[in-house]
């Protein structure tokens, strides 16, 4: 792995760990949303993800097919530039579902370097 690459991992576990962090004490999507600090903190992080993605080299991404890069940065480009029509169900349910095991497989290639 590239030290670029190995950095953007690192930072993107870290971004990730911001966002549980920012939803660890509210419960569901309309308290995200009337949290408006903790909402736009989160989207701010998710875009940040995103952007991470964007640089990573394609080698890299061919290197982990498992991950959904493509939707990862997708999601960005929503967030980016369609910020009054994000759904927070939406935002809550990458966050509840998906974040952890993303956090998971890129810790798991973190650790195995």
């Amino acid at each position: 792995m590239l030290k670029k690459d190995n950095a953007l991992v690192m930072l993107m576990v870290e971004t990730i760990e911001k966002i549980l962090s920012y939803v660890s004490e509210i419960n569901n999507a309309e308290e995200l949303e009337k949290d408006t600090k903790s909402f736009d903190a989160t989207i701010m992080n998710f875009i940040a993800l995103g952007e991470c993605v964007g640089k990573l080299t394609d080698e890299f991404r061919d290197k982990y097919p498992e991950i959904n890069w493509r939707k990862i940065y997708a999601f960005r480009n929503v967030l980016a530039h369609d910020y009054f029509g994000i759904l927070p169900q939406e935002v809550w349910e990458i966050i509840k579902n998906d974040l952890p095991l993303l956090k998971n497989s890129l810790q798991s290639i973190l650790d195995s370097k």
